[in-house]
């Protein structure tokens, strides 16, 4: 990402954090973005940048986490040549490297204490030495740390630098999750849809069905913006008809794969058919396959062929479903 990016999204809770950015980001001050995993901060974060006079300096990011506190350190700060073995030449730092711009601190809450005493002195004083150098270097970098950790719970039992948290926290940017943005479940489903179908190359998408419209609004989406989207596209590329509007969204991924404790036929429901007996002309296949025709059978009729809702009831997912019906040969057109 290497410009201001569009960010989509009108419900008003949303907007009003937009309007946050949009004051704090010239200010240039040490800041923090917390929210919910998915939910937009590395776009808020970088939104700080462009939006700030330091628009057209370097916008440097790190993810804290990803990196031991040895390899965070010297990512950082740089070291010089010698400083430890394998260090056969000098390496400049993040924050060197920043030098005019922004750096990102993403999941800085993982940060180890030596490092956060580290990014104290950068924050207040602009000031690091790289490791194994003695020299003090000056830097112009604007701080943001992103989390979606509390970090003053972390900081009052010792898991946080206190005074590196007082001064990271000139103003905190709280991006909402997207259950609390309810107005913007669809306009963005719509439009990671719109992506989907340019992928792969189909021609036009139909939109969502009512049911569908249902499962997007009811769901919680702990996952946020980033689980939508994967929702949205994994539901348009399983799709059967590429032309209909999209009736299932497949929410959970894991469902129906099979564990210790999956049978072969589905669970018994109330009002299933009775069990065919054994005989001694059918083999045990065919006394299967009777059983399940039965069971789809009973299911669509129950349910006035809504293939959805028949699935619910034998407590399968559509797609489950929809393969028994296929492997026996009743799906309508075949």
């Amino acid at each position: 990402m290497d410009s201001l990016q569009p960010i989509l999204g009108e419900d008003p809770v949303f907007l009003a954090a937009l309007e946050h950015v949009s004051r704090l980001a010239p200010i240039e001050r040490p800041c923090l973005v917390i929210g919910e995993r998915g939910s937009g901060k590395e776009l808020i974060s970088s939104r700080l940048h462009y939006l700030s006079r330091r628009w057209g300096g370097p916008l440097i990011k790190v993810n804290c986490a990803a990196l031991s506190e040895t390899l965070l350190d010297t990512e950082l700060f740089g070291h010089e040549a010698g400083a430890f073995t394998g260090a056969s030449k000098r390496h400049i730092g993040r924050f060197e490297r920043a030098h005019g711009g922004t750096i990102i601190l993403d999941e800085i809450a993982t940060a180890s204490p030596v490092v956060q005493e580290k990014l104290l002195r950068a924050v207040e004083y602009g000031e690091i030495e790289r490791v194994g150098g003695s020299e003090v270097i000056e830097v112009d970098a604007r701080v943001i740390g992103v989390t979606n950790e509390n970090l003053r719970e972390l900081a009052k039992i010792g898991k946080f630098r206190a005074d590196l948290l007082d001064r990271l926290a000139f103003d905190v940017i709280a991006v909402p999750p997207l259950r609390q943005r309810s107005d913007d479940i669809i306009p963005l489903a719509e439009q990671f849809a719109l992506e989907m179908t340019k992928r792969l190359s189909r021609q036009v998408f139909s939109g969502f069905t009512p049911n569908a419209v249902r499962q997007l609004l009811n769901h919680a989406w702990p996952g946020n913006v980033r689980e939508l989207r994967n929702a949205v596209e994994r539901s348009l590329y399983l799709a059967e008809d590429d032309e209909a509007p999209l009736a299932h969204i497949v929410l959970d991924p894991f469902e129906g794969i099979w564990t210790e404790t999956d049978r072969d036929v589905p669970p018994a429901t109330t009002g299933t058919p009775e069990e065919p007996t054994p005989t001694g002309t059918t083999d045990f296949k065919s006394q299967v396959a009777r059983f399940e025709i039965k069971l789809l059978e009973q299911a669509l009729q129950q349910n006035a062929n809504n293939q959805t809702e028949a699935a619910k009831s034998l407590d399968l997912n559509y797609h489950q479903f929809r393969r028994l019906l296929d492997k026996h040969h009743l799906l309508p057109g075949k």
